[in-house]
């Protein structure tokens, strides 16, 4: 088979499929993987799929259709609160601030945060905020802006101004996909200007995600891998995917 074919072949898999594994294409045309990955080049830069860590998706994959709040308090909850008793770790000592931002990972963190540690918390989760006025220890800021709906999250230029003139301790920063390549992602802009000021509010930045959103990308970028200190995830991740991070300079921490 020629390459134009195996590529043509390909890219009717991805279509078909939505998700292609590297080694699989590799045994499934008799080449290399070396070969699969030029041919997964070639057909990124015509369009017609995007590459994630291990193999690619097609490009109709990535959408800007995300699941609300309440769809996605049900799922993987067990994973969920492994991820955030793992992350408590990283809350700063008294007297430390921290940015906590919207996420249905992030938001079971304040269930765990020490009730007699005097914190300053910024956030932009309504129903975060919500309970952790009811925490003594907790100084709480609540960053302005337009709420949106599907997440609760105040988005906006007002929040983005907000976090310009701040710098915590650390910042707990969801995603709704991450991979080795394109980094930190989320279907909507106004989501991700709010989470990229974050990041740059924040002297370390944590990551809390579970493995079903790893290897995977989002249509907007707010933030390279580079730009992670800590993910925290759990115990189905890919082992390559963890070595890949880590080269990075990323720790990686497994609930």
């Amino acid at each position: 088979m020629y390459a134009e074919e195996r590529q043509q072949a390909i890219a009717a898999l991805a279509a078909q499929r939505g998700r292609l594994s590297v080694s699989d294409l590799a045994v499934e045309f008799g080449v290399t993987t070396e070969t699969v990955r030029r041919d997964l080049a070639v057909l990124e830069r015509v369009g017609l799929l995007r590459r994630v860590h291990g193999g690619a998706v097609a490009a109709t994959a990535l959408t800007v259709v995300e699941p609300g709040v309440a769809e996605r308090e049900s799922i993987r909850t067990g994973v969920k609160d492994r991820i955030a008793a793992a992350a408590v770790q990283f809350v700063p000592p008294e007297g430390g601030s921290l940015l906590l931002d919207a996420g249905t990972t992030t938001g079971r963190l304040v269930g765990m945060l020490p009730p007699d540690r005097d914190l300053v918390v910024v956030t932009n989760a309504v129903p975060a905020a919500a309970r952790l006025t009811s925490l003594p220890g907790v100084r709480l800021l609540l960053l302005g802006g337009t709420v949106r709906g599907v997440t609760q999250a105040a988005v906006g230029a007002h929040a983005v101004q907000a976090l310009a003139e701040i710098k915590v301790d650390v910042a707990f920063i969801g995603t709704n996909a991450l991979s080795a390549d394109h980094g930190l992602t989320t279907p909507d802009p106004d989501e991700a200007a709010v989470k990229r000021a974050m990041i740059a509010s924040s002297r370390r930045t944590v990551v809390l995600a579970d493995s079903s959103k790893l290897g995977h990308d989002q249509l907007v970028r707010f933030g390279p891998i580079d730009a992670i200190d800590t993910l925290v995830t759990d115990d189905e991740v890919d082992p390559t995917f963890v070595a890949a991070l880590e080269e990075r300079g990323v720790e990686v921490v497994i609930a």
